[in-house]
């Protein structure tokens, strides 16, 4: 009896976006082993380095896609400045500001200077 036998190619594993983000996700803690990560997973970590390159490239999906709202930019009276004024003041009313977001639930007013951190944060929570 003859018998041929072939190699037996295992079958290609096609994981949800959701899962590929988490676990390049994971990658992006600080310290992580792109390649102990892989590991873990039973993936190749050449597959996780393409993936993470996707995702900063915004192409690996989202967890919720970005919404485009409605922005209305109104005019503010500054008070001139005039030459008697210290250059230090104008530096410092140059960079503050007053920001105003209505939303359905409130409004939310910011005023002066702006830490971009800590305003991503308040955003996030109010979407939520």
């Amino acid at each position: 009896m003859d018998t041929c036998t072939q190699a037996v190619r295992p079958k290609r594993r096609h994981l949800e976006l959701e899962k590929k983000r988490r676990i390049v996700e994971e990658t992006l803690a600080e310290g992580a082993s792109v390649a102990e990560i892989a590991r873990t997973h039973g993936l190749n970590a050449n597959l996780v380095f393409n993936w993470r390159k996707l995702y900063r490239a915004g192409q690996l999906g989202s967890r919720g896609e970005a919404e485009l709202l409605p922005v209305q930019v109104t005019p503010e009276s500054f008070p001139l400045l005039t030459s008697s004024a210290p250059a230090a003041n104008h530096s410092q009313s140059c960079c503050e500001g007053t920001i105003h977001i209505q939303l359905p639930g409130g409004r939310v007013r910011v005023e002066g200077r702006v830490d971009a951190g800590l305003m991503r944060v308040v955003l996030e929570c109010l979407r939520g």
